[in-house]
């Protein structure tokens, strides 16, 4: 009798441990376990042949063939597969700094520039380089957040698109041209600008991953990234820069409690979750990435790679395992012989992280 309901007890046993494990769901992916590829200066267009043939006569460098590049259309790009893209933005809040750049003087006939004036209006807007490399797919940050918000309306169910922004000020340049300061009110209208052209329900931002953390490196330690159903259709922005710039985004929101964007901090920190790690080769990637932090590389730079058919770097970002490469090649050059250009095979854009795909 004993003997017997032993019996029935292990079988019971057995029967639930079972159901168990069939029942068991792993853990969903999470938008910090892909990797994905996208573009550097993503909104840029080609410096005007003529000016550029005449900077060339000036430049004993050789430094402006790295700006020897361009774009197609970001919602092209999108619809290619690219998961990332990298934005400039100035302040301009009087209007009309940035409407005649000096370059426009240097040579004659060339292709129109902001004929619509758009430049004159008040806000942030899109260059890469003040007076020289000047053009721009927008003229105007919000033209470019709507058509954002137009493209992934269009593809609800597009996977999360990362776009790093990076706030240029500095000094003045040789043409007498100075950038406005990124204030605490320059930022805040940043987001606001974000907030009203994207809405919210098109972001992730730092409240969203902190959750009920102490901090937002605590949760992204944690793993309290969303998974790849709930990145759907959003965008999630992180911030190029760092040092006292960066400081001011921070001030006064710590861990980034109510801000839109995310900031390239140290490991460790409290607003730590994003980080702009450029060089591939640096050995502290793999660890970062398997730590749960989100890093940004880069597969090619200056044209350098480009113009000797290098695949190396692009290699080796593949296999440091940042989530975000960016590159200024997914197609190749129209400006000088070569086939380099970078995907992750059969032109797709978007793969399973090779460090930590673990789900």
């Amino acid at each position: 009798m004993i003997r017997n309901f032993s019996l029935y007890i292990n079988s019971l046993i057995g029967i639930f441990l079972f159901i168990a494990c069939s029942q068991h769901v792993s853990s969903p992916q999470r938008i910090n376990q892909v990797q994905v590829i996208g573009s550097h200066n993503s909104y840029k267009k080609a410096i005007d042949d003529s000016l550029y043939s005449y900077l060339a006569t000036q430049d004993s460098t050789g430094r402006l063939k790295g700006l020897q590049y361009e774009h197609i259309l970001i919602p092209e790009q999108l619809s290619m597969g690219l998961r990332n893209l990298e934005v400039d933005v100035y302040v301009d809040s009087k209007g009309g700094k940035f409407s005649h750049p000096k370059g426009i003087a240097l040579v004659k006939n060339q292709t129109e520039y902001d004929p619509e004036r758009l430049l004159d209006k008040p806000g942030f807007k899109m260059i890469h380089v003040p007076d020289i490399d000047f053009r721009t797919q927008y003229y105007l940050f919000e033209n470019c957040l709507k058509d954002l918000k137009s493209w992934s309306e269009n593809h609800p169910d597009h996977t999360t698109i990362f776009i790093t922004i990076e706030p240029k000020d500095g000094e003045e340049n040789n043409f007498g041209t100075l950038p406005e300061a990124f204030t605490v009110a320059a930022y805040q209208e940043l987001d606001e600008t974000l907030l009203k052209f994207l809405g919210k329900e098109h972001l992730i931002t730092p409240d969203d991953v902190r959750g009920n953390f102490e901090t937002l490196n605590k949760a992204v330690l944690a793993g309290n990234w969303p998974d790849l159903n709930e990145g759907k259709g959003k965008f999630m922005f992180i911030l190029d820069t760092k040092g006292e710039k960066m400081e001011r985004y921070i001030k006064n929101h710590p861990s980034l409690k109510n801000r839109i964007i995310f900031t390239n901090s140290d490991p460790g920190t409290p607003e730590a979750a994003a980080m702009i790690i450029n060089d591939p080769y640096d050995e502290r990637i793999p660890d970062l990435v398997k730590k749960g932090y989100i890093i940004r590389t880069r597969a090619d730079a200056n044209t350098t790679e480009a113009r000797n058919n290098d695949y190396s770097r692009f290699e080796m970002a593949k296999k440091s395992g940042a989530q975000i490469i960016t590159t200024d090649y997914y197609l190749p050059s129209t400006f000088f012989a070569s086939d380099y250009h970078i995907n992750f095979g059969k032109n797709t854009f978007y793969r399973d992280n090779p460090i930590n795909n673990k789900f």
